[in-house]
This record gives structure tokens, C-alpha cells and sequence, in this order.
């Protein structure tokens, strides 16, 4: 896994290692897989991803210019090539793309169901959803979209306390609370 510091990040939030981590392995990306990162930021988890299946495709979507241009400083400076960025609000932009083993969604806008009832169209049997939400709404909109489509899922909430040298102490300093909410598809 890449230290975040390696990352470029600019004003842009970006997923911390220790959420990238537990995304990744609840993602189950494999060498050829087709991943789709929605809301992708600065990129951390497009890089990872491309990083983790060598012969496979990530699509990076992304509605923020600057972020866009973060993602292809950090793709370049990480010398993935089988990134393909989408600069667009999901769920516009995701209508072209081909069958997809994986999704990624960090970020929906408030838009999480409309953005997996595209993507459902596009998600291979067994295909996996992963959703970082950092919000009520965004994890409740997952839950129940899982919920009704019949979808096998698990969640969980995770809270990342970091130690803080100042001077001779170490102070803890926590990092928001992540719910990761995967899911199968499996009808």
C-alpha cells in the first residue's frame, strides 16, 4: 500500500490508507478485473486499484476539475496505464462503459441509488459494490438499495486514530468515522 503522503493531494479529500486498505480487500480486485472508482478524488484508490489488477481497467469518474487533474498527476507519477479518468457528475458518464467486475464509490454527490441503478446494469454476476460513506444518508441510501435488490451485504463502521508526535509527546489524532458497505450481486 502507498503512504498517503506519496500521494499528490492538493485541497481535494482523499482516502486514507487505512480505509484504502479495508476497501481494497472488501473490493477483491483481481489481476484482470474491471473496476469502476466513483467520486474518485485524488485518485488514491484508482491508483491502488490499477496497481492491484495490471491487466485489467479502472475508470475514474470525477465531477471536480481540480480533482480530475489530481487523478492524472498521481496516474502519471505512479506510471499506472490502464486508467481511463471520465470527468463528469456520476451517474452521467457511466452510460458507456463496458461490464464491470468492481465498483468503488467514495463519493455520490447525494446520488448513491440513481448512481448503482446504472451501474447494476453494468455489474457482472458475483460483481462487487464497495461504498465509503461518511454520512448517514449516503450509507442508509446503500443499505436499502442493497436491501431491495436482494444483494448479499455486509457493513461496518471503522474509526482511524493516528498518533501525532508533538514535541515529546504523542497525542491521538482521529480521522472521520468510514462505514464500508459491501455487496454482491447475485440475481
Amino acid at each position: 500500500m502507498i503512504a498517503d503522503e506519496e500521494f499528490i493531494r492538493g485541497q481535494t479529500p482523499m482516502t486514507k490508507q487505512e480505509i484504502r486498505i479495508l476497501t481494497l480487500a472488501k473490493a477483491q480486485i483481481k489481476s484482470d478485473s474491471v473496476v469502476v472508482d466513483v467520486g474518485a478524488g485524488t485518485g488514491s484508490i484508482t491508483v491502488e486499484a490499477a496497481l492491484l489488477a495490471p491487466k485489467g481497467k479502472i475508470f475514474a469518474i470525477e465531477r471536480k476539475a481540480e480533482a480530475v487533474e489530481l487523478i492524472r498527476r498521481n496516474v502519471e507519477k505512479f506510471s499506472v496505464n490502464n486508467v481511463e479518468i471520465i470527468f463528469a457528475e456520476a451517474p452521467d458518464g457511466l452510460e458507456d462503459l463496458p461490464e464491470i467486475d468492481v465498483v468503488i464509490i467514495g463519493g455520490s454527490g447525494g446520488y448513491t441509488e440513481k448512481i448503482l441503478d446504472v451501474l447494476n446494469t453494468k455489474l457482472k454476476m458475483g460483481g462487487r459494490v464497495v461504498v465509503n460513506a461518511i454520512t448517514i444518508q449516503t450509507s442508509a441510501g446503500a443499505l436499502e438499495y442493497f436491501r431491495a435488490h436482494d444483494w448479499k451485504y455486509d457493513a461496518f463502521q471503522v474509526q482511524i486514530t493516528r498518533l501525532k508526535k508533538i514535541r515529546a509527546y504523542d497525542m491521538c489524532q482521529a480521522l472521520n468515522p468510514v462505514w464500508i458497505i459491501s455487496a454482491e450481486k447475485n440475481r
